[in-house]
């Protein structure tokens, strides 16, 4: 009998919040009562020293591996977890609370369908809370849980949880970007909420936290409007032993967005000539069909000169191609970004010389507003820049496209990742022209 069963969704999400919410806890105490951990793991945690005052293990050393962690009980680095259920796989990344820390939690985030931003119920909403709930948006992150922890020191009034939810609520509309927005009060330490509904909150009817992560909705979340693929190399094998792969070329990448099918007219930025897919490959098979995230590889029906950096787009809403361009960035260096600062820029699967040529504004993390014209972007800070690059890019907006709207600076010299940065979508005037190859 063939097997009709839908492969198991994969949801990735991260956790963020200010330092001692309980973030790496959470995520221990969701692997623990969802019973995800090794023997191993459960034995290493019960011999282990790291025993709280009243004997119970201490959850957050299920991410905090580094001994620094440990010791100090903070989140340094960003940790990964994997972990299942019958419904749904997971990919969790633990992202650490100080500021000094944020560019962590900006990689962590990077990638996340969902983010769960931890509130101290005790501390409420505080500038940390603030800056990594803009920051998920700012990153185009859809869905959002806000976990009030450690509500068992609050009596679990829930006067205070709906004064917390007040309170960002009034802020979430100035922000945008999330699809949905949940509330869960809960106690990561004594699991409260986390797998098991609690007792402690029959004023609270919606789900727990891992009944939500299990059933949100995500199928959606991919672009699969436009279709961009970003070319990786080009693939010509040299296998002496089969000769029909003699003349043999194809293009090789990720999908980053949109759905290919064998026949469909494309154009290759930023040379601007239009064809069609000849074949769709992966592996040894022939597809018919493709869609992101998938990685193939495309042969063209015509022979068009393509290198690594190039793009293949749908004739249908085309990218923007220009080197001028406008981009919210956070700053993640020790050293300021000041304008004339030259950087390398890494944009899909290229990487080209850039300049930085104006500071346009810096968000007040307080107020939320802009504020123009600033002499420089401190480390942690996000902003409005303008920026020159030594050739054009092929790019969409940000919000229409969270991998070709992307990039990072990189410093020259010492090869750092100082900035992530999301691209403002293309003006019109910015939309590449194309001819047909057959012209």
């Amino acid at each position: 009998m063939p097997n009709t069963q839908h492969p198991i969704e994969l949801l990735r999400f991260n956790t963020c919040g200010s330092v001692d919410d309980g973030k790496s806890t959470l995520i221990g105490r969701l692997l623990y009562d969802s019973k995800n951990l090794m023997e191993d793991q459960l034995e290493a945690l019960e011999k282990s020293a790291d025993l709280t005052g009243g004997g119970q293990i201490n959850l957050a050393n299920l991410t905090d591996g580094l001994r620094a962690e440990r010791e100090q009980g903070i989140t340094i680095d960003v940790a990964y977890r994997f972990f299942a259920t019958p419904k749904r796989k997971f990919i969790v990344a633990d992202t650490p609370g100080h500021v000094q820390y944020t560019r962590n939690m900006v990689t962590g985030a990077s990638t996340a369908n969902l983010a769960i931003v931890l509130v101290d119920a005790r501390q409420g909403v505080i500038e940390q809370t603030r800056r990594h709930t803009y920051i998920s948006s700012l990153l185009g992150i859809p869905h959002l849980v806000v976990a009030v922890n450690k509500m068992d020191l609050v009596d679990w009034s829930e006067a205070r949880f709906q004064e917390i939810r007040d309170e960002i609520e009034s802020f979430l509309p100035r922000l945008g970007g999330f699809r949905d927005v949940k509330f869960i009060p809960l106690s990561a330490l004594n699991g409260d909420n986390v797998v098991d509904a609690s007792a402690h909150t029959p004023w609270y009817e919606g789900p727990t936290l891992l009944g939500h992560l299990e059933t949100v909705h995500i199928a959606s979340d991919w672009n699969l409007g436009t279709f961009r693929f970003p070319v990786q190399w080009v693939n010509r094998p040299n296998d002496p032993t089969d000769k029909t792969l003699h003349d043999f070329r194809g293009l090789s990448g990720q999908i980053a967005s949109g759905i290919i099918r064998a026949g469909d007219p494309v154009v290759v930025l930023p040379i601007g000539l239009k064809t069609t897919i000849k074949e769709i490959r992966h592996y040894q098979d022939s597809l018919p069909t493709a869609f992101c995230p998938q990685s193939v590889t495309l042969c063209l029906a015509h022979d068009i000169d393509i290198s690594r950096g190039d793009m293949i787009v749908g004739i249908e809403n085309l990218p923007g191609s220009s080197s001028d361009l406008q981009a919210r960035v956070c700053w993640m260096n020790q050293r300021a970004l000041i304008p004339g600062k030259k950087f390398f820029l890494k944009h899909t699967t290229q990487t080209v010389q850039a300049v930085v040529t104006t500071l346009e504004s810096r968000i007040n993390m307080g107020t939320f507003e802009s504020e123009p014209n600033p002499p420089a972007l401190a480390m942690n800070d996000i902003g409005v820049i303008r920026l020159k690059t030594a050739k054009p890019l092929v790019f969409d907006g940000y919000g229409t496209n969270r991998l070709t709207g992307s990039f990072i600076l990189i410093e020259q010299g010492s090869n750092a990742t100082v900035a992530a940065g999301m691209l403002t979508s293309p003006t019109e005037e910015a939309k590449p022209e194309y001819t047909d190859f057959a012209i």
